[in-house]
C-alpha cells in the first residue's frame, strides 16, 4: 500500500512539474509545441503499464475482407495522402514566406489548421498504407496507444480550431477594427487553448483505455486504433470507458458547433445588411465553403461517437472513419486555401493593400 501511494505521489509531482513547465513554454514557443509536453506526461503513466502489456499484440484487420481492392485502395489512398501533404505543408509555406498574410488572424488560424490536418493524417494513413500491401498486419500495444492518443488529439483540436475560424469569420463581419479585435494575443490563446483541450481529453480517454485489461493477440476490425475497436476486444467492463468517450464527444461538438451556428447566424445577418451585392456573395460563398468543411468532418465524428447504435455495421465504421481521418485533410485545402482563384486574388490583394479589414471582406468596400 505504502509504495502504491508512494507511486502515485510520483506520478502527480511529476505531472505537477510538466504542468509548470508547460505554462512556461506558453510564453515562448508556439503553442503546436505543446503537445510535447503533454506527450512526456502520457509516456510517463505508459511505462508504468508496458510491464502489464508486453504480451498483448493488436492485429489490425483493415479491408483485408476485400483482398480484390487491396491494390486500387492503396492506390487510392496513397494519392489522396500526397494531395494532403503537398496541399497543408503547400498551405503553410504560402503563408509563412509572406509576412503580411503571416501576420493576418486568418492565415495564422489557417495554417495551424494545415498542420492538424498534415498532422493527424500523417498518424493514420502510412499505417494504413503499409497494411494494405504487407501480410503482416500487427502493431504493439504502445503502438496502438500512441496512434489513438495523437489521432485523438488532433481531431479534438481541429474541433476547435473550425471554432475558432468561424469565430474569426463572426469578428470581421461584425467589427470593422478587425486587427484590434482579433489581436495577435488572442489568436495565440485561441490556438493554444485548442491545442491544450485536445491534449487533455485524448490523456482523458487513453487514462481510461489504459484501465482495461488485454490478453495475447487482438484483432481489431478497423484499419486505425479507434476507441471503438479497442474496447471491444478488451476482458473487462468497457462501460465506463464507452460513457466518457461519448460525454467527451457530445460535449466538443455541441459546443464547438454552437460557437459555429451562431458565428454563421451573425455573419449571415451582417452580410444582409451590406450594401454591396459583391460583399454579400463573398461573404456568403465564404460562410458555406466553411459549413460545407463542418458538416462533413462533424457529421462523420457525430455518427460515431453520439449517435446511438451506430457501431452496429463495422464496415458503416470504416468507410466513416476514412471520411475524418483520411477524406478531410485533404479536402480542407482544397476548401480554404485552393477553391477555385480566391486564394491567388487574396494573396494578391493581402500583398498590395493596406486595408485594415479582414481579407474575407477585401472586396466588401
Amino acid at each position: 500500500m505504502n509504495a502504491l501511494i508512494l507511486k502515485s505521489v510520483t506520478f502527480y509531482v511529476q505531472m505537477a512539474l510538466e504542468i509548470k513547465l508547460f505554462v512556461v513554454l506558453y510564453k515562448h514557443f508556439s503553442p503546436c509545441l505543446f503537445n510535447c509536453v503533454g506527450f512526456s506526461i502520457f509516456l510517463f503513466y505508459l511505462r508504468d503499464q508496458e510491464n502489464q502489456t508486453t504480451s498483448v499484440t493488436f492485429i489490425l484487420l483493415d479491408f483485408s475482407e476485400y483482398p480484390d481492392l487491396q491494390v486500387p485502395l492503396f492506390l487510392l489512398f496513397l494519392t489522396i495522402y500526397s494531395v494532403t501533404v503537398l496541399g497543408n505543408l503547400g498551405t503553410i509555406a504560402i503563408i509563412r514566406v509572406n509576412t503580411k498574410i503571416r501576420n493576418t488572424p486568418m492565415y495564422f488560424f489557417l495554417a495551424h489548421l494545415s498542420f492538424v490536418d498534415f498532422c493527424y493524417s500523417t498518424v493514420v494513413t502510412p499505417k494504413l498504407l503499409e497494411n494494405l500491401i504487407l501480410e503482416d498486419r500487427t502493431i504493439s500495444f504502445a503502438g496502438c496507444i500512441m496512434q489513438f492518443f495523437f489521432a485523438c488529439t488532433f481531431v479534438v483540436t481541429e474541433t476547435y480550431m473550425l471554432a475558432v475560424m468561424a469565430y474569426d469569420l463572426f469578428v470581421a463581419a461584425c467589427n470593422l477594427r478587425y486587427t484590434v479585435a482579433v489581436s495577435p494575443e488572442l489568436c495565440s490563446f485561441l490556438v493554444g487553448a485548442s491545442y491544450s483541450w485536445g491534449l487533455i481529453c485524448s490523456t482523458t480517454l487513453i487514462y481510461f483505455s489504459l484501465r482495461l485489461s488485454f490478453q495475447g493477440v487482438n484483432i481489431l476490425n478497423n484499419f486505425v486504433c479507434e476507441h471503438a475497436a479497442i474496447v471491444a476486444v478488451s476482458h473487462s467492463d468497457p462501460y465506463i470507458s464507452q460513457e466518457i468517450v461519448s460525454v467527451s464527444a457530445t460535449f466538443n461538438e455541441m459546443s464547438s458547433l454552437i460557437i459555429i451556428l451562431t458565428s454563421c447566424i451573425f455573419v449571415f445577418i451582417a452580410a444582409m445588411k451590406m450594401p454591396s451585392t459583391g460583399g454579400r456573395r463573398k461573404a456568403f460563398s465564404t460562410c458555406a465553403s466553411h459549413l460545407t468543411a463542418i458538416m462533413i468532418f462533424h457529421g462523420t465524428i457525430l455518427f460515431l461517437y453520439c449517435v446511438p447504435n451506430t457501431k452496429s455495421s463495422w464496415l458503416m465504421v470504416k468507410v466513416a472513419s476514412v471520411f475524418y481521418t483520411v477524406f478531410i485533410p485533404m479536402l480542407n485545402p482544397l476548401i480554404y486555401s485552393l477553391r477555385n482563384k480566391d486564394v491567388k486574388e487574396t494573396i494578391r490583394k493581402l500583398s498590395s493593400s493596406q486595408s485594415p479589414l479582414h481579407p474575407y471582406f477585401l472586396d466588401c468596400k
